[in-house]
């Protein structure tokens, strides 16, 4: 019976919040953004974080707690956004008869996207050994001599790097 109670109580946090803050929260993204779809989007998809997270009603300074969630939705979307305008760059690129139909596309950008928030936990220069390693294909010694370092440390930054994906990979 106090887990129905609870329940009621984190809705009914949860529909204050919205009601007292989603026009704020809708004016500040478009503000930034300026683009009132995308506002209203990142707006719905921050309420949409709150109510996954069961936190509503025990905010002390809700505002500044949709705030800070919704620069996180917005730095995803310019970094899917970005991702999304490489790939279709480089899908111009390719001869026509080479072009992947929608779905492969789509695929595609999930799979990129995957990849970027898998390495997003990584520090700049284990990124970098990563990539050069696992994406360009250099040998230690040369993504080494790339990077300006020894390649006792590409090998250090290499297995910080794979641990951070098998970790997130499992999870």
């Amino acid at each position: 019976m106090s887990t129905v109670v609870a329940g009621g109580a984190a809705h009914m946090g949860l529909e204050t919040l919205y009601r007292e803050h989603s026009g704020w929260l809708h004016g500040w993204l478009r503000q930034r953004m300026n683009n009132a779809a995308d506002a209203a989007d990142l707006a719905q998809d921050t309420f949409i974080r709150v109510l996954l997270a069961r936190s509503a009603g025990m905010l002390n300074e809700p505002r500044h707690y949709l705030a800070t969630i919704a620069r996180g939705l917005v730095i995803d979307l310019y970094r899917r956004r970005s991702l999304e305008s490489a790939y279709l760059q480089a899908l111009a690129q390719q001869p026509e008869h080479y072009a992947p139909s929608a779905e492969t596309r789509a695929a595609v950008l999930e799979t990129l996207m995957a990849i970027d928030r898998m390495l997003d936990g990584l520090g700049e220069r284990t990124r970098a050994i990563f990539l050069a390693v696992q994406l360009d294909g250099l040998s230690y010694e040369k993504a080494a001599t790339r990077l300006g370092v020894s390649v006792s440390t590409v090998r250090k930054h290499l297995a910080r790097g794979l641990m951070h994906c098998l970790l997130i990979d499992d999870a």
